[in-house]
């Protein structure tokens, strides 16, 4: 019982001694200013020894030396506690007293960086103010100066934590990567030496995709204008190139295809120009940046329409104005050798539509304010018909134009008029022309007798104390587009007439050489002679001693020579016999060529005694 109750006594004092000791033991704390030494700065780090007992700090505190270690080594004992440090590194300390030095337990370490000169810079690349969701980005951190290899920190704020490399590849871009962002490096060599945080770059990325807006100039064609069309995109200076297509009808789809124009792939320009259009026609552009190429949307189609009827598919109106009443029944009709048709409508605050009531190759309106547009037919094999412009007037009261749709032929004769829904002839009517004064016509009609370029232009009428809308009428110039065709093909007539004409001077002055020695020729040739006597039936003919000597032809309507003489040698000796004055009238033939007889063309004849001589020219003419 007494040996129990010893042992128990000591065992309570031992646990005292020890609880007591361990209550006793002190705690450290090591507290710094800041944790990366700057440039030609310090860093001031703090020990203090704290008693775990309810004791005073001073009487506890008293006697302490403070024992600093940096990276694991002792380098510093001094009765302060607290130092400046330049150098980088891991620090802790600890405090100790007494002797035998009783010492405390180590504090939790501090790390310093020393910070060096070299100064990051971030930055982005293609450095655009706003990337689109989808484009690729590079966060780039860049430390310039000397050859050190670094490793690099990031910080951000966006949800997306870019990696401890140089620069941070963003594939596909989302609202995710938005943020700021900043950097700095730390020497591979020595750890402890860092670079400052660079200044923090904001990168935006928007989750819309862009779609880029097209304007065309002009909306309407005129001979020998060109088209020009612009391409604006948000932020234009951000590296965009453009590309431009041409829209073509795609009935089957209810939209269009696009092809790509002409040298219109990747321009740097945001303009386009189109030369020699002439008839209605629809356009589309996007934009691209960036490798691998990112692309917005296409642009909504805009239209260039051509008043034009002479194209491959055209559209009617009936009735055949260009302003009708509200609530009209107004037929839009498109003719053309093609069976599908759709009528499209651009409305005045640029909506684009297609025409709801179609039968067959017809659109049909019960006018409304809404329908004031213009209007043309698409065919399925991707034709434009000409374009019309339709006005709706929205005053029940008041009166309307009457004017052509189609534009007028210069030349043309045109009769304009004012109208009430309740009346369709009125008297006492004033017109206008550019807003311009021209007639007041007691008849309600203004009359243009032919038509010239002058008369193009905006018109409308006035009926007591109400004005109709504005229409524009258009001239057509017929001489202008036959003159263009002259004007190209006149070098080739030119070089057609001048061959034509020397070949033909060549071939008169041939006909007129031959002529000259064909007739001459005639002259000397046989002259058969005939002689008749008294009783006598016997033919006798020409001796071949006889010679025919024939003096020049007189002037005059028919070729007559003054003398014929006829001289025969029968003896050999020179004596003539049976002179003779003839008169030899030769007809001219070239009034009855196509009448006469090879043997009517020359006939003339000598009747002396009993001789008669007859001769007859072959194949000649005079």
């Amino acid at each position: 019982m007494g040996h129990s109750l010893l042992c128990m006594m000591g065992f309570f004092l031992l646990s005292t001694v020890i609880r007591g000791n361990a209550e006793a033991k002190p705690k450290v704390e090591l507290r710094a200013d800041r944790t990366a030494d700057p440039v030609g700065g310090s860093v001031t780090l703090t020990c203090s020894v704290s008693p775990s007992s309810s004791s005073s700090s001073s009487s506890s505190s008293s006697g302490w030396k403070y024992y600093w270690y940096r990276d694991g080594k002792s380098f510093q004992p001094v009765t302060n506690g607290q130092i400046s440090v330049s150098e980088g590194g891991l620090y802790t300390c600890r405090g100790g007293r007494g002797e035998p030095v009783y010492y405390t337990e180590n504090s939790e370490t501090v790390w310093i960086d020393t910070t060096v000169s070299n100064r990051p810079v971030v930055t982005l690349y293609p450095n655009w103010s706003e990337i689109y969701r989808g484009e690729t980005i590079t966060v780039r951190c860049e430390i310039h100066g000397g050859d050190t290899e670094w490793d690099y920190e990031w910080e951000t704020n966006s949800i997306i934590k870019p990696p401890n490399q140089n620069e941070h590849r963003i594939r596909s871009a989302s609202s995710s990567n938005s943020g700021n962002y900043r950097c700095k490096g730390r020497m591979n060599s020595s750890q402890h030496e860092t670079t400052e945080w660079s200044d923090s770059v904001t990168l935006t990325v928007s989750d819309n995709k862009p779609r880029p807006v097209l304007t065309v100039s002009p909306s309407w064609l005129s001979p020998g204008a060109s088209v020009t069309l612009n391409c604006e995109v948000e932020h234009p200076s951000a590296g965009w190139s453009f590309y431009w297509y041409k829209a073509v009808p795609d009935l089957s789809e209810k939209s269009s295809s696009y092809e790509l124009l002409p040298d219109g792939s990747g321009t740097a320009q945001d303009s386009y120009i189109i030369h020699g259009q002439t008839h209605t026609a629809g356009y589309v552009c996007r934009a691209g940046r960036g490798d691998p190429e990112y692309h917005t949307d296409h642009s909504q189609p805009e239209f260039v329409w051509s008043a034009d009827v002479h194209s491959a598919a055209s559209l009617t109106v009936s009735p055949d104005r260009v302003q009708h009443f509200t609530s009209d029944s107004v037929s839009l009709t498109c003719e053309g050798n093609f069976t599908e048709w759709r009528v499209r409508k651009f409305s005045e605050d640029g909506r684009l539509s297609d025409c709801r009531r179609m039968t067959g190759s017809t659109c049909n309106i019960y006018t409304s304010k809404s329908d004031t547009a213009v209007y043309w037919c698409e065919s399925g094999s991707g034709e434009f018909s000409s374009a019309v412009n339709i006005t709706v007037q929205n005053d029940g009261n008041g009166p309307i134009l009457v004017s052509p749709v189609h534009p007028v032929t210069e030349g043309a004769s045109v009769s304009l008029s004012c109208s009430l829904k309740t009346q369709k002839i009125l008297s006492n009517v004033f017109f206008y022309h550019n807003d311009k004064l021209i007639q007041n016509d007691p008849r309600g009609e203004l009359n243009i007798s032919a038509v010239s370029k002058s008369d193009e232009g905006f018109y409308k009428c006035q009926y007591s104390g109400r004005e109709s809308a504005q229409s524009w009428m258009s001239v057509k110039v017929i001489s202008a587009a036959v003159s263009g065709a002259d004007s190209s093909s006149s070098p080739v007539w030119l070089m057609v007439g001048l061959v034509c004409g020397v070949s033909l001077i060549i071939i008169l002055l041939l006909l007129l050489y031959h002529c000259r020695q064909s007739k001459y020729s005639c002259f000397t040739r046989s002259i058969q002679s005939e002689s008749h006597s008294p009783g006598s039936s016997t033919n006798h003919g020409v001796n071949q001693d006889e010679t025919h000597v024939y003096d020049s032809p007189q002037h005059g309507t028919a070729d007559t020579y003054e003398s014929v003489t006829q001289v025969t040698n029968r003896n050999g000796s020179d004596e003539y016999e049976n002179v003779t004055s003839s008169i030899i009238e030769f007809k001219d033939l070239r009034r009855k060529r196509e009448h006469d007889t090879p043997e009517q063309s020359a006939v003339y004849y000598n009747e002396v005694g009993t001789h008669r001589y007859r001769g007859v020219s072959e194949g000649c003419s005079f």
